[in-house]
């Protein structure tokens, strides 16, 4: 079972994302970081179960697919390896993805991450900036309920279709 939270921050935000761009429109170029995991009260990095580190990989294969497939076209971070590893997690640095982004030639950013809250319990929260300032033009959260691999994605999927682009992004369409 899923529920869906809008971030507060997003409630004053205009409607608009990329349905109903015209065919000869190019595409608006993205950042789609990988999905990360939150551990509240860790300090360093902690190395990642088995089974969390492939979910984290699967969740964040299907946001990148799913952000294709909404006419986003997603950046290249290969060369820009070395910088995510130095700046991660993106939830708790304030505009490193934005940096990254940026310099990869990204026009917006769409990061997230996974925190569990119970065993069985997880919140999944995405987020879409601007590369240039950093605004955040849309973003959510939804609590998966089940820890599988299928409970993820759906949870990623349902993200993606129910939030991030239910409406056209603000100055987007």
């Amino acid at each position: 079972m899923l529920s869906f939270h809008a971030l507060p921050a997003l409630a004053a935000l205009p409607v608009g994302l990329l349905v109903g761009l015209p065919a000869a429109a190019a595409p608006t170029s993205a950042a789609v970081f990988g999905i990360e995991l939150a551990e509240p009260g860790t300090v360093g990095p902690r190395p990642l179960k088995p089974q969390d580190a492939r979910r984290l990989a699967l969740a964040s294969e299907t946001l990148r697919r799913e952000v294709a497939g909404r006419g986003l076209e997603p950046v290249d971070l290969g060369a820009h390896a070395a910088e995510i590893r130095r700046d991660a997690p993106f939830y708790k640095c304030e505009g490193c993805a934005e940096k990254i982004a940026k310099a990869a030639g990204a026009v917006l950013v769409v990061y997230g991450y996974v925190q569990r809250s119970a065993p069985q319990v997880l919140n999944l929260t995405i987020t879409v900036t601007e590369a240039e300032s950093g605004k955040v033009l849309r973003g959510g959260q939804v609590v998966i309920q089940g820890d599988t691999d299928d409970t993820w994605l759906h949870g990623v999927r349902s993200l993606v279709k129910n939030r991030l682009f239910a409406e056209p992004l603000p100055n987007r369409s």
